[in-house]
């Protein structure tokens, strides 16, 4: 039986205990695991502990009807009021799920709470890109000398799997440039503005759909972006990179007219983050909008949609597209990276 502490209980930590709930036989049958969620801590929704294990359905009905998880129903061994540390190193929990909104320029608070469950030899699922960005070798360092796990797939494009294919399924290869559309607010704007929408209103239809932030700067800039390439460049070219030497450039100076001659010329402006390998093994890394041809594979991505090319030497290009955002989307990231937890484990005990 694996025990789990969500610390962060918005959409997506409900979409993970809400895939657990429907799946949990599914999961037993297909990949022997048992999931027991014993513990969530959330700085809004409050805290709740019961070593036997919560009642999931109980629990995200007192969330989505009360808007906190501390009117689930007391008992013998309930305890209410822990906050997120002590959630994490005083519980019974193998696995902390960190879905908590995170200072991306900071990692924090997520950043503090990796290496508490680590220090504790609790493994770590987490959706935060701040962390990774900022500290991939020193928290991939603690996770193995602890003995545990660290899993963060969802940091790159949701839940399809930029990280996890590249690193399993093109083993082998070697990558020499990574590119990708990495952000689907941006490409959602760039796309409206092929019809001739102006920026600024490609924008206000980007916040009416639930794909923009009331404050845009992050995606708009290219600093989400930035973010994932610094991830893209320490986890799979293994160049730790601090993001803020990334140059960066966003759309926010982008009009029709500069989408428009574009497509005059038969290309189509798309917001590219870049990973390259240089000779000397180092990398290069941009974020820019860039021209690209209408034969290039990434051209033809339109709207919200994320997408990723990974050129390999033996292979050659192969691209990878899908959702890049989403409440059920990020927590099915939590659930690749769960089972490879399991997976992990039995290699532990093997």
């Amino acid at each position: 039986m694996t025990n789990i502490a969500m610390i962060g209980f918005g959409g997506v930590g409900q979409a993970f205990a809400e895939i657990i709930a429907e799946r949990n036989a599914k999961l037993q049958a297909d990949y022997g695991m048992e999931s027991n969620i014993v513990a969530v801590a959330d700085l809004h929704k409050g805290s709740v502990y019961d070593k036997n294990g919560l009642d999931i359905e109980v629990l995200l009905d007192c969330v989505q009807r009360d808007g906190t998880v501390e009117t689930y129903p007391d008992g013998a061994d309930v305890v209410k009021g822990l906050s997120s540390l002590e959630t994490i190193e005083t519980t019974s929990a193998d696995v902390i799920m960190e879905v908590t909104f995170t200072d991306v320029t900071t990692g924090e608070p997520a950043m503090t709470h990796c290496k508490r469950a680590f220090a504790s030899k609790k493994s770590v699922i987490t959706t935060n890109k701040g962390p990774v960005a900022l500290a991939y070798r020193e928290l991939t360092e603690l996770a193995e000398a602890h003995g545990v796990f660290f899993g963060f797939e969802g940091t790159v494009m949701s839940g399809t799997p930029a990280l996890r294919m590249p690193k399993e399924t093109l083993a082998g290869n070697e990558i020499t440039e990574i590119s990708g559309i990495l952000n689907g607010t941006t490409n959602y704007i760039l796309t409206e503005m092929e019809k001739g929408t102006s920026y600024e209103d490609a924008l206000a239809a980007a916040k009416e759909n639930g794909y923009a932030e009331a404050d845009p700067t992050n995606d708009v800039e290219g600093y989400d972006v930035r973010y994932k390439v610094a991830i893209l460049a320490s986890c799979l070219m293994g160049v730790p990179l601090d993001s803020a030497d990334i140059a960066c450039e966003g759309i926010s100076g982008l009009t029709a007219d500069d989408v428009q001659a574009a497509l005059d010329q038969q290309e189509k402006l798309r917001l590219i983050g870049k990973v390259k390998r240089q000779p000397d093994g180092s990398v290069k890394t941009s974020v820019q909008p860039e021209r690209l041809k209408a034969d290039h594979p990434l051209a033809g991505v339109s709207g919200a949609t994320n997408a990723i090319l990974y050129k390999c030497d033996l292979l050659g290009p192969v691209m990878l597209t899908g959702a890049g955002a989403g409440r059920k989307e990020t927590g099915f990231s939590l659930l690749i990276d769960y089972i490879h937890y399991q997976k992990h484990q039995s290699r532990q005990l093997a």
